[in-house]
């Protein structure tokens, strides 16, 4: 088996205007492959809803951004197709941490399984994308 290629920093750049994602909502890229990627959030207050827990748009945002850079680091063009989400627990860490796991990569689709944890080790989401290969 070989070992697959470091895209980490060709997805940093890639990624870096996506200002939503990476300035307003402060997710980072640890880890990039073809169709993988493993990206974190620092949560901060402005990611608390009125419960003070990780509000649901902030967990989606990061997993959505998790997908968007497994299926796009790779010369392709992906676009969400779409997008189902389980809360599944609250985020007791400091940070989370969502992480892809291709399960098909098909001509057109590709259909992607997100693991969101917090650095605890809790499990708070999961997320399937099903996305659109433009080239």
């Amino acid at each position: 088996m070989s070992e697959k290629k470091d895209l980490t920093e060709e997805a940093r750049e890639r990624f870096a205007n996506d200002i939503f994602a990476t300035q307003t909502t402060g997710i980072h890229i640890e880890k990039a492959e073809e169709l993988y990627a493993k990206c974190t959030l620092d949560i901060e207050p402005k990611h608390l809803n009125a419960n003070h827990t990780v509000m649901g748009g902030a967990i989606f945002t990061l997993a959505d951004f998790t997908v968007a850079v497994a299926v796009n680091n790779s010369g392709t063009s992906t676009v969400s197709l779409n997008n189902f989400i389980q809360f599944l627990g609250v985020a007791k860490g400091k940070q989370l941490i969502a992480e892809t796991e291709c399960i098909k990569a098909g001509r057109s689709t590709v259909v992607v399984n997100v693991n969101i944890h917090d650095d605890l080790g809790n499990l708070v989401a999961r997320m399937q994308a099903t996305g659109f290969r433009l080239s």
